[in-house]
């Protein structure tokens, strides 16, 4: 695998799910961290969607304050933390996370179209022997 399928897969989401976008007035970021919030509800700061999704900061910053005008975030502050923020998705976001949870679905499935069960099998197992290795060599440090 070369990095042009990285940026192949990256360009042909962010084409497939313009629609979405569209329907709910939001920009690609924007998008992106109401999906990061609504899948990984343990994560609940804008660091994390920086230090995760690899984000810029002031992009996060950006686009957190029109969601946050949008309604479909809000920020409450951290009790003892007053430089902590938990991002919270409000109910407006419910109808987003729901809807892109299935597109996610479904693009994802559309990468396994003419690949037979033995293939996604084997490649399945192959991702978790690789994240094995990965997990190995960050033990190593």
């Amino acid at each position: 695998m070369n990095i042009d399928f990285a940026r192949k897969l990256e360009l042909a989401y962010h084409q497939q799910c313009k629609a979405l976008c569209d329907e709910f007035h939001l920009k690609q970021t924007g998008f992106d961290i109401l999906m990061f919030l609504g899948n990984n509800p343990q994560y609940k700061h804008a660091k994390d969607i920086v230090e995760i999704r690899k984000i810029k900061a002031n992009l996060v910053s950006i686009h957190v304050d029109q969601l946050v005008d949008q309604g479909y975030l809000s920020r409450i502050d951290v009790p003892g933390d007053r430089r902590k923020v938990k991002l919270i998705l409000n109910e407006k976001a419910n109808d987003v996370v729901k809807k892109g949870k299935v597109f996610q679905s479904q693009f994802f499935s559309s990468l396994f179209i003419n690949i037979d069960g033995e293939h996604k099998k084997i490649f399945k197992e192959t991702l978790e022997l690789m994240e094995k290795n990965l997990e190995d060599l960050m033990e190593e440090k």
